[in-house]
């Protein structure tokens, strides 16, 4: 029975996953690339010093910072994607899938420019006061869709508790407790149940706080693990690049316990595990930007964009990069298993699996929380406010359930709900392309003339 039911998810998998999804997501982010004037790279300085930099005159519109509505969102981006989807990606496509990674990033920072810009836009308060945005009102309320508004809102409460919200994070943490402490997983199970109910009970404040202290301290320990592996690998460094461009376009060999892989496979696996990591394109992220102190979307907009870059092009770059200079990409082991494997070998055997582990546990509970607030809003628009405690307490109880379930199936579901989701929202960035564009070089027209006047106020005072 199990086996049949995990023929027909592959084989749904492979439709929903199948080139034409790819080419609406890739073709999304290379058309915004090229309409904004490749703007995730030429503004990517600037909104770099937008993050730490308070936007003047606000007047109490939103409900948390900009920097703590960017944390929510890294905090339902950076989490088991990074550590475990990246040695998914390795495994099923060879290293060439986080090249393809890296790609779908660059123009997924675009996508994600794009999408948040819309949520900040088109968002207004819900009943108890705060803000409700993302794709569902800007689809109604700017698309004119509500049916599509209606079924990004189902697809998204899927993958909230079906998907990235809950079981590859909870099957990460127990794993993870339990390889590095030996921590039975149905303990494990409990105490991370309790502590998800109780962080939800005070909403967005309540995970904000938490993801603007977590993440940042996570991010820096991580990253700074994966700079002394590649430190200690440097003179590999070279080779290894050179494989992953070299496997992006020609087919992978068998190796070791590496099966082999298409140039397909290996585009198909690192597209969906880079979604799956920076959810480019899915519509989540704007739910959590909607929620930001602003006055101006582009600002936000801009804001967004970098968690997509610290996202993928920095951890999953360097986690990528750690297992195949180590490699472990070609050993007969996957998930978990296979990055605890490479910072054993790259790092130190004792303090290496212990990283790992901490960095799941952290990374993979704040994705839980981000996910819990991304499924609430939904269930909000859905249902309204009544719909709220309910949606919880299935939330809950799926995390708890989450532990028992194989790791194959987990992905192959988490993969499914994350392109169903992503249909309708990237449908309406398509239909409001015209808004981002207007939108972006009105402010950009504004921001060189105030400059222009600055500079030439400056001038006549220097006179």
């Amino acid at each position: 029975m199990n086996h049949s039911l995990y023929n027909l998810l592959q084989t749904i998998d492979n439709l929903v996953w199948g080139p034409p999804l790819l080419l609406l997501l890739v073709g999304t982010g290379i058309y915004f690339t090229f309409r904004l004037g490749a703007i995730q790279i030429f503004k990517l300085p600037l909104a770099l010093t937008y993050i730490f930099k308070k936007e003047k005159g606000i007047k109490g519109k939103g409900d948390v910072s900009s920097f703590a509505a960017l944390c929510t969102a890294l905090s339902a981006t950076i989490g088991t994607g990074n550590i475990v989807g990246v040695a998914t990606a390795i495994k099923l496509g060879g290293p060439g899938a986080l090249f393809w990674m890296w790609m779908a990033a660059l123009f997924g920072m675009a996508t994600k420019y794009a999408e948040c810009l819309l949520a900040v836009k088109y968002r207004e308060k819900d009943a108890s006061g705060n803000m409700l945005g993302g794709p569902m009102l800007y689809l109604e309320k700017g698309a004119g869709q509500k049916w599509l508004a209606r079924l990004f809102a189902f697809f998204t409460i899927g993958v909230a508790c079906f998907g990235i919200g809950t079981f590859p994070q909870v099957n990460a943490i127990v794993d993870a407790s339990h390889i590095a402490f030996n921590i039975p997983h149905e303990i494990t199970a409990i105490v991370l149940t309790t502590l998800v109910a109780a962080a939800t009970i005070g909403g967005i404040k309540s995970i904000a706080g938490i993801a603007s202290k977590v993440i940042p301290t996570m991010t820096v320990i991580y990253v700074t693990a994966c700079a002394a592996i590649l430190f200690n690998h440097a003179d590999a460094i070279p080779s290894a690049i050179g494989l992953i461009i070299e496997s992006a376009f020609t087919q992978t060999a068998a190796t070791g316990g590496f099966v082999g892989a298409s140039i397909m496979l290996a585009i198909q696996s690192g597209v969906a595990r880079g979604v799956f990591s920076n959810e480019s394109g899915l519509g989540s992220a704007p739910m959590a930007a909607a929620s930001a102190q602003t006055n101006s979307c582009v600002r936000q907009g801009l804001i967004s964009m970098v968690g997509t870059f610290l996202d993928t092009i920095v951890i999953c770059s360097m986690t990528g990069l750690a297992l195949v200079l180590t490699g472990v990409w070609s050993m007969d082991i996957a998930g978990a298993q296979m990055t605890t494997k490479a910072f054993s070998i790259g790092l130190n055997q004792e303090y290496g699996p212990i990283v790992v582990a901490i960095g799941l546990m952290f990374f993979a509970f704040t994705t839980i929380l981000g996910w819990n607030y991304y499924g609430e809003r939904c269930a909000i628009y859905l249902f309204g406010q009544r719909a709220v405690l309910p949606y919880k307490i299935i939330f809950v109880a799926l995390v708890l359930s989450g532990a028992f379930i194989k790791l194959d199936m987990i992905w192959l579901i988490a993969d499914i709900v994350n392109g169903l989701m992503a249909v309708p929202n990237l449908i309406g960035l398509i239909i409001l392309r015209h808004v981002v564009a207007q939108e972006t070089s009105l402010y950009f027209d504004q921001l060189k003339q105030k400059v222009k006047e600055s500079r030439a106020s400056s001038n006549q005072a220097n006179a």
